[in-house]
């Protein structure tokens, strides 16, 4: 199956899909905002919902999807508001018609307000009870977020997709070199405990697994932004963030699951990131070394996000929700962005 083949599931393949794991549905559904996967908001014929998700075939790997689905579980069962696939007769990854597919609970809310400090210090505190979880054993099978997977492999990809004006391919290049290089130079901590925890990982058996990490490499939601993150006010059952769309769940420091979450001038971003420690240190220590890692991370995933959407380019889906990529705007823009970030990582870290 090609990676872009979701023009085969038609709104009865979705039904059909749920029906065979049980879950009847009354022939409403919406489409949910996601362009990776494809998600659906399916009402059911007794009047509750769910969410079906749909994988894009080749993305991950089985035992790649599994491992999310068992971190979401570890996290429900420690009465952590990460939403989990439903298991059916113990299975919680279903096969219909070529497509692997899920079924999660729907939960409804809003974007967190991140202005509010009892929100960001409520925030704080789910996601280090989270990053406990995660510390607890590693992902075997998911790759890691690190300078190889997210930078140098992407700009390879890059360069080879002839997606980059011929005129902007040399200047695009070497803003990633420069960029690649800081990224380097002002990330010791990243590369270094990089190396450990492939070294760790590759010694340790399927047996082992369940014994901690000695180290701050851990399982994090990888995608902590604030529209993986849904709110329900107090008074409501389920009160507070709801952590949605583990779907890039990977192997990464504390910090990857915070700097998402700032935005804003310098003032702004300490003050936030400052509302969030404070939540998180009331349950998990936080290594103050990791807000070194801000900008780095921020950097690799500017380099990725143009990577990804390349990858996706053959998906019709793409080119019609970003018109704008592979245009010379575009790749202006992304010289300009890279060589921002250059100067980011030589100014002093964030502290607070």
């Amino acid at each position: 199956m090609s990676s872009h083949s979701f023009e085969n599931l038609t709104p009865e393949v979705v039904l059909e899909a749920l029906a065979s794991v049980g879950f009847m549905g009354d022939g409403r559904l919406t489409a949910l905002n996601s362009y990776e996967n494809r998600v659906y908001w399916v009402r059911l014929e007794n009047g509750e919902s769910v969410v079906a998700k749909f994988y894009r075939p080749n993305r991950w790997t089985l035992d790649q999807i599994l491992e999310e689905h068992r971190f979401t579980q570890e996290l429900a069962v420690a009465e952590i508001q990460a939403v989990a696939p439903i298991l059916v007769d113990g299975q919680s990854l279903h096969l219909w018609n070529t497509y692997y597919f899920s079924v999660s609970p729907y939960r409804g809310g809003r974007a967190p307000d991140l202005d509010a400090p009892e929100v960001l210090g409520w925030i704080g505190r789910f996601l280090a009870r989270i990053h406990t979880i995660g510390q607890a054993k590693p992902f075997l099978h998911r790759p890691a977020l690190n300078w190889q997977n997210f930078g140098k492999n992407s700009q390879q990809k890059l360069l080879a997709s002839q997606l980059i004006p011929i005129e902007l391919e040399d200047h695009w290049n070497q803003a990633v070199e420069q960029a690649l290089q800081a990224v380097a130079a002002h990330s010791c901590l990243l590369l270094t405990e990089m190396a450990i925890i492939e070294q760790v990982q590759s010694k340790l058996s399927l047996e082992d697994q369940h014994q901690p990490l000695a180290v701050s490499y851990l399982r994090t939601h990888g995608d902590c932004h604030p529209g993986n993150i849904l709110w329900t006010p107090e008074g409501a059952q389920l009160a507070g963030p709801h952590f949605v769309d583990l779907d890039d769940a990977r192997m990464s420091f504390a910090v990857q699951d915070f700097w998402m979450l700032l935005s804003g001038d310098r003032r702004q971003r300490t003050g936030q990131l400052s509302m969030l420690l404070d939540g998180y240190e009331q349950v998990r220590n936080f290594d103050r070394r990791e807000l070194a890692l801000i900008e780095p991370l921020r950097t690799l995933r500017l380099i990725h996000y143009s990577s990804w959407l390349a990858d996706r380019w053959q998906d019709p889906i793409f080119p019609i929700n970003f018109p704008w990529f592979g245009t010379h705007h575009y790749w202006q823009e992304q010289i300009q962005n890279l060589n921002e970030q250059i100067i980011a990582m030589q100014e002093d870290v964030l502290m607070v």
